[in-house]
């Protein structure tokens, strides 16, 4: 269900996410929960949980009221992520988001505390299949790796709460935290997400190497093929 913004908090960004696939794999919460600053809690679907890669195109990024830019407001994006808490409110925690738009990275670093990174990125699609592959090129950051093509199959699905797929793709909030540690909430808006599961091919992926993790075996996977998200500007988590 989208949220709706308030006179108080009105949005200041919108994006349109293109050809999203969550691949996501089952990872000790032990291993996890260490990874973690003071103030956010590790959350856990039946006692497990999950570490995903999400690769997807970048469009239409913007603040409000202002046109987008050509050759600035569309750029391909991964990230990788698990699921908070902090505040009694659940959300996205992000270990990395690769960009391929050196201006993009910039910003969200500096307003949003997130851990964007420049990367060299390849995306194509063809009847149907996404073909994505990644490379990171950011100074002094660790080095990532993400070769992969995955497609949807089947109908749309409905992700009914207290689903698996609900829990992974329901999340309002992002989670993030600055030098000082202090932890920010960032929330977005959108409506529900157009999932179908998918089939993948990975080629490569060592986005997980810096937390001391393999992302080996089948991931549990999920395709979307395009949502637009409005996003707030950072607030506090006291």
């Amino acid at each position: 269900m989208s949220s709706t913004p308030t006179a108080s908090h009105p949005w200041i960004l919108r994006m349109a996410w293109h050809d999203l696939c969550f691949m996501h794999w089952p990872v000790d919460p032990d291993t996890l929960a260490r990874t973690l600053p003071p103030g956010v809690v590790l959350d856990t679907y039946r006692g497990q949980a999950w570490l995903g890669a999400v690769p997807f195109r970048m469009a239409d990024v913007a603040p409000r009221g202002v046109p987008g830019v050509p050759g600035l407001s569309a750029f391909p994006e991964l990230n990788l992520r698990t699921y908070v808490t902090a505040g009694g409110e659940a959300g996205v925690w992000f270990y990395s988001l690769d960009a391929a738009q050196p201006l993009a990275v910039r910003l969200a670093r500096q307003f949003f505390h997130l851990p964007y990174f420049d990367a060299r990125m390849w995306v194509s699609r063809e009847n149907g299949v996404t073909r994505y592959a990644s490379l990171r090129t950011h100074r002094q950051a660790p080095p990532g790796r993400f070769a992969a093509a995955y497609r949807p199959v089947g109908d749309p699905i409905s992700a009914p709460p207290g689903s698996l797929e609900d829990w992974l793709t329901n999340r309002l909030n992002l989670y993030s935290a600055d030098p000082r540690g202090r932890v920010y909430r960032g929330r977005i808006e959108h409506d529900v997400w157009p999932l179908r599961r998918a089939e993948a091919v990975i080629r490569h992926n060592t986005l997980a190497a810096p937390l001391g993790l393999d992302l080996g075996g089948e991931p549990h996977l999920l395709h979307a093929g395009e949502l637009r998200v409005r996003a707030r500007g950072l607030e506090r988590v006291r």
